[in-house]
């Protein structure tokens, strides 16, 4: 089982990138599984039924959510009609769509978490995740996490707390890629974060000076998506017949034309 895993795709740049590309590496690869986060597509804020659709088309598999995954508001109406996007599995009883999504014929399953160290303060993300796997279906042998968190030591925590019980553990939200990737001794596929599909020359995908603007005054600033170059970060997990990594490759793709 080969899969492909995409960092945060940030607006119309995101999506182009991906959209060129996705393709080749799609020909290069063969994978079979595709995970993107898509909750910054829009715009940068949120995911809707366009976009979602949009990046279906390009052959990922699945979109996995995060903080931003109602800033668009049909949103709470859509994500219960599209079972391949996700928003986080911790939030409570009640809120609109699901955490999980199972491919019965791959035997597979997609999770997606929120951490809450300094971010909202869901369910845990521990005592979630435990109550998940232990009502997945019992044939189920690839197990893929994303975990949408601001702590880098969350995120480590998290990896080695599943460590051997599920297939890859996947840090997303920062926009910036870490140099962490590798397989813990248990087999599961580790890292902090992914990284971006988006604009290059931008803080963390948007225009760089409206960030420094509020960083000065502390007053409220209108963020727009940056422009410029463009990145497609990512990973490549090889996973053998029980579930675990075997072989894991930083995907890189850049677009240099302005």
């Amino acid at each position: 089982m080969r899969v492909l895993l995409l960092g945060d795709i940030f607006g119309r740049p995101g999506r182009k990138i991906a959209a060129e590309f996705l393709p080749q590496l799609r020909e290069e690869y063969e994978f079979d599984f595709i995970v993107a986060n898509g909750e910054n597509a829009a715009g940068g804020f949120g995911l809707n039924r366009k976009t979602a659709e949009e990046l279906f088309s390009l052959g990922i598999d699945v979109l996995t959510g995060g903080n931003h995954t109602w800033d668009q508001n049909e949103m709470a109406a859509y994500i219960d009609l599209e079972p391949r996007v996700l928003r986080p599995a911790n939030y409570p009883p009640g809120v609109p769509g699901k955490g999980v999504f199972v491919h019965e014929s791959l035997a597979l399953a997609v999770i997606n978490l929120s951490g809450r160290v300094f971010m909202a303060d869901l369910d845990c993300p521990f005592r979630t995740i435990d109550e998940i796997l232990e009502n997945l279906p019992e044939y189920i042998k690839y197990i893929i996490v994303d975990f949408h968190a601001e702590a880098t030591s969350e995120k480590l925590a998290l990896g080695y707390y599943l460590d051997g019980r599920v297939s890859v553990v996947a840090g997303t939200h920062t926009h910036v890629p870490t140099a962490d990737l590798r397989i813990l001794e248990g087999g599961t596929a580790y890292v902090t974060d992914l990284g971006m599909c988006g604009p290059q020359n931008g803080v963390l995908g948007v225009e760089p000076e409206a960030i420094i603007s509020k960083y000065i005054t502390q007053m409220p600033t209108r963020f727009k998506v940056a422009k410029g170059p463009t990145q497609l970060w990512g990973i490549v997990v090889d996973l053998d017949e029980n579930g675990r990594a075997v072989k894991v490759e930083r995907v890189e793709r850049y677009n240099f034309n302005i």
